[in-house]
């Protein structure tokens, strides 16, 4: 057995996902197991060199999980021929111009999404990385979650019949950061530095919809600022600039319509923060980040709309647990295989730069809609 080692730049690590995701649970888990074995008596070992603009907190980090390399330069990383895949997890303002000075330098790129705070941005980085000739992939975690695991068992094995509809329902109540420290950093409320929910989740919507339903036709959106106020992280109270909740319906090639409420500013009652039920003619279910359940068309009951006595039926007791069969590992961690398996092992992988922008596209159509009260047409892109 060959041990090969892999540097891995990873800009954004001191932000929550980055440090989070995709440091601990899945490049730093990857050494926890001995690397990541590709079959050919080749064992890649993950060696992150963490970048960012603060030393003192690159530098904690480095020492709190035993690693030797950091820096603050990013132009002297991707000098370094050592290197081999620039990964980004910044935010999305500063994305952009740092992915193409990773392809400039001839690395494969990895980075979170929305991988550019436009669409031309965004098609332009895939032409760059295409025409360079290096590997690159964009981050669809939600498609590797147990829950949607299931789902996709469910669409693989024909259960649904013919889908008609699917309806999604996301968010959380996120703190106004006064009197309780919000969740999320202040930024995502400000629409100058690329904040806002239609831009970081409609990116999440369309991939989801075109890996399980078929690609999305067209928009119809309403993107909102519920709360017009909130408190930074050194609780100083400053206008949010950004929607934080945005409803939309989008037509999917093939007849189903979808429709998914995202927002920052709504308190959960559900079983998990995403659920997505599906109908279709045979059968629905209901998948959430890890479960997922199911009624087909033969166990469906038969209610009676009747106002005038309590409810005779405990509804959600009337569906069926879809089981695991099988062990479901972290997403992120997931995705992180299957890319690195794609740049050195010349495995299959379309999740790339050219899928994140048709994230890119959704989002800003999605923003168009609302700003224009109208349907759009959602056209299909290429290079």
């Amino acid at each position: 057995m060959t041990r090969k080692t892999v540097r891995i730049a990873m800009n954004g690590v001191t932000g929550r996902m980055g440090y989070r995701q995709h440091l601990v649970r899945s490049l730093l888990a990857l050494r926890e197991q001995g690397g990541l074995d590709l079959g050919d008596g080749t064992v890649l070992w993950p060696e992150p060199v963490l970048v960012g603009r603060r030393a003192p907190a690159l530098k904690a980090l480095a020492e709190r999980h035993g690693l030797e390399h950091w820096a603050t330069d990013l132009e002297a990383v991707l000098a370094d021929p050592a290197v081999d895949i620039y990964f980004d997890a910044q935010v999305t303002s500063a994305r952009e111009e740092a992915l193409k000075k990773a392809i400039a330098a001839g690395k494969h790129v990895y980075t979170e999404k929305p991988t550019a705070t436009g669409l031309d941005g965004a098609l332009e980085l895939a032409r760059l990385a295409t025409a360079a000739g290096v590997r690159h992939g964009v981050v669809q975690d939600k498609i590797f979650l147990p829950g949607l695991l299931k789902l996709k068992r469910l669409i693989d094995g024909g259960f649904f019949g013919r889908i008609l509809s699917v309806r999604g329902e996301f968010g959380y109540w996120v703190f106004e950061g006064d009197w309780q420290e919000a969740q999320r950093p202040s930024w995502n409320y400000r629409a100058e530095d690329g904040g806002g929910i239609v831009v970081d989740m409609f990116p999440h919507w369309e991939y989801v919809l075109h890996e399980l339903f078929g690609r999305v036709r067209s928009v119809q959106a309403l993107a909102t600022t519920h709360i017009p106020q909130r408190w930074d992280e050194n609780g100083k109270p400053y206008d949010a600039t950004a929607d934080d909740a945005a409803y939309g319906i989008f037509e999917l090639e093939g007849g189903a319509v979808a429709q998914i409420n995202s927002s920052w500013a709504v308190r959960v009652h559900r079983d998990e923060l995403v659920e997505f039920q599906v109908d279709g003619t045979e059968g629905s279910a209901v998948a959430g980040l890890r479960t997922c359940r199911a009624q087909h068309r033969s166990a469906t009951p038969k209610p009676v709309w009747n106002p005038d006595i309590p409810a005779t039926e405990v509804f959600r007791d009337q569906w069926q647990e879809v089981p695991d069969n099988g062990e479901f590992d972290n997403g992120f961690k997931a995705q992180w295989e299957l890319f690195l398996r794609h740049v050195y092992a010349d495995a299959p992988y379309h999740w790339d730069l050219l899928a994140g922008a048709r994230g890119v596209q959704l989002a800003e159509l999605g923003l168009r809609s609302s700003a224009e009260g109208r349907r759009i047409d959602v056209p299909e892109i290429g290079l």
